[in-house]
């Protein structure tokens, strides 16, 4: 028999078809991720390579055939998950176990790294049945690191049973610039040190439940008003600032074992990188983060397809090839591209005419696979394919939904309160008017005060707000962003007991010291409400410390 005929014949018995490549290693392969991930690596085409380092996020609760034809003919590395991927909880776990099975057929079964944003408090893109949680901020009024483990153990354990093994949390921002709507409570507040203690613990309260945590946003947003996706923020602070303060955190994490960063499209212009996005900047990803910092986990990219990104390098496509040159593993994009698209042929052909970008895209597929053989391995790996019974059985979390009360209670803060104002009883409060814009305050509140009036107030809406609270004793208001502020500030002159529940970012506070007294929570969750409330009545004690040093000092 000649050679060509042997060949066929050992085909026919392996049942591989003539034009199938044969591998001698897949994901299943024993061996240290290390030592694995090099043997992988050897094995994949240059466009296989290229296919890890994409991330790619799709539009609608079950997956387009966009999507899966990324996943069977190009074999990507990564999907994203926003929030309106997530309205119906069982479907999405249904969604996620379509897509692995689809990348576990591909050559060397690899999983897809399946990521979402499930800071807890104010961002959560993943609802549905999943916990509300007190958030980031109360985390750092209560000031426990095991307040951070716990959260970051039990938001964790609920992205697991959906099959979801990849967070982009903790937030570890600074709390720098209180004109900021886009960080505000979703950083443990403005203190460094404090960041990088709180976020270590929720990195690893993650890691016990077998998620990938992701630092964000390299190196850091708290200090712009500014939001990344419409515009490239400039942060004007100096390399010695930039250094004892926003990146704090993350020489801290980094110590730690901090699996992953996202880089940030925010320009720092007094530090060697000037005008060009810390996301496409090699001096932030490779001289600092990398050499400096001594980073060796992967780096994501924050959405490609925001302006902070595409305004710098003109096109997405360039924008793609700079983020990888400038030391990101993976590039993240919110919406699906065609196969075709320049993104795609514009990196595969960079490759074949660019030794240098090659190498650098090898690299990164190779950190890719070592971080999933590390995490997507074993028995505390979260399974690709979710079990359907326990989504139905298992979210929310039980424990999480005592814990995450707890947590609020224990963050609950007293600002400031006229001698002798708490406890206050329904008896002391009188003619109690409740004003606000959630339904969970008005719940809370009718249980604390069963006789108090409800009003839903609107930014237009004081003239009536100011009619009803002249026959009230005592007003407490919901305040929760400036156009509050501005509706608030019309009761000043009342003569009336007015009390302030804060809720998200306790900024605002610093402008209404005429006020009685003010109470601090860091959530529209329903136990914020409910913890705040115990505490007017004195049901509970009030022991949460106000996490901005700035604000402390005016009040």
């Amino acid at each position: 028999m000649n050679r060509c005929g042997g060949i066929l014949l050992t085909l026919f018995f392996l049942n591989i078809s003539p034009g199938q490549r044969l591998f001698a290693f897949t994901f299943t392969s024993p061996g240290s991720p290390r030592t694995l991930a090099a043997a992988l690596l050897e094995e994949m085409s240059d466009e296989e390579a290229l296919a890890q380092t994409f991330m790619l996020g799709w539009v609608g609760a079950e997956p387009s055939p966009l999507i899966m034809n990324w996943i069977r003919e190009r074999h990507i590395g990564g999907v994203k998950i926003f929030g309106w991927n997530t309205g119906d909880t069982r479907k999405l776990a249904e969604t996620v176990g379509t897509l692995q099975r689809a990348s576990l057929e591909g050559p060397f079964r690899i999983p897809l790294l399946v990521a979402t944003d499930q800071e807890g408090g104010w961002i959560r893109h993943v609802k549905g049945a999943t916990s509300e949680t007190p958030g980031t901020m109360a985390i750092g009024a209560s000031g426990y690191p095991r307040d951070a483990y716990l959260s970051g153990y039990y938001i964790g354990r609920e992205l697991a049973v959906l099959g979801i093994n990849m967070n982009f949390a903790p937030t570890v921002d600074l709390y720098t610039n209180q004109a900021s709507e886009i960080i505000g409570p979703r950083a443990f507040g403005d203190d460094p040190v404090r960041a990088g203690i709180l976020g270590a613990a929720f990195m690893k309260g993650q890691r016990a439940a077998g998620i990938i945590a992701t630092a964000k946003h390299y190196p850091g947003h708290g200090g712009t008003d500014l939001d990344s996706h419409g515009i490239l923020p400039r942060i004007d602070v100096s390399f010695e600032t930039l250094w004892n303060r926003e990146l704090t955190p993350y020489r801290m994490l980094a110590r730690e074992g901090l699996p992953a960063v996202m880089s940030g499209h925010l320009a720092f212009p007094k530090t060697q990188a000037g005008s060009l996005p810390a996301s496409l900047s090699p001096w932030f990803l490779k001289t600092l983060l990398r050499e400096q910092i001594g980073f060796r986990g992967l780096i994501i990219t924050d959405d490609l397809m925001m302006y902070g990104a595409t305004s710098s390098a003109g096109t997405l496509s360039r924008a793609a090839k700079q983020a990888l040159l400038a030391g990101n593993d993976i590039i993240m994009m919110s919406s699906t591209p065609n196969l075709s698209d320049a993104v795609w042929t514009y990196l595969a052909a960079s490759m074949k005419e660019e030794p240098e970008f090659r190498e650098r895209v090898r690299d990164a597929a190779r950190r890719i696979l070592e971080l999933k053989l590390e995490y997507l391995r074993g028995e505390r790996a979260v399974p690709p394919v979710p079990d359907l019974k326990r989504v139905d059985g298992e979210l929310p979390d039980p424990e999480g939904a005592a814990f995450f009360l707890g947590l609020a209670a224990r963050s609950v803060t007293v600002i400031r309160e006229d001698t002798g104002l708490f406890p206050l009883s329904p008896d002391k409060a009188g003619r109690v008017l409740l004003a606000g814009q959630f339904s969970d305050f008005f719940s809370a509140g009718k249980a604390a005060y069963p006789e108090a009036v409800s009003y839903w107030y609107s930014p237009g809406g004081l003239e009536e707000l100011v009619r009803r609270a002249r026959n009230a004793d005592t007003v407490i208001f919901c305040l929760a962003d400036a156009s509050g502020l501005a509706v608030l500030q019309g009761l000043r002159y009342l003569g009336k007991r007015v009390i302030v529940l804060s809720v998200l970012s306790p900024a605002y506070l610093g402008e209404v010291s005429w006020t009685a007294g003010a109470v601090a929570v860091y959530s529209y969750a329903p136990e914020s409400f409910i913890a705040a409330f115990s505490a007017m009545l004195g049901r509970i004690p009030a022991r949460g410390r106000l996490p901005l040093g700035s604000v402390r000092q005016i009040l």
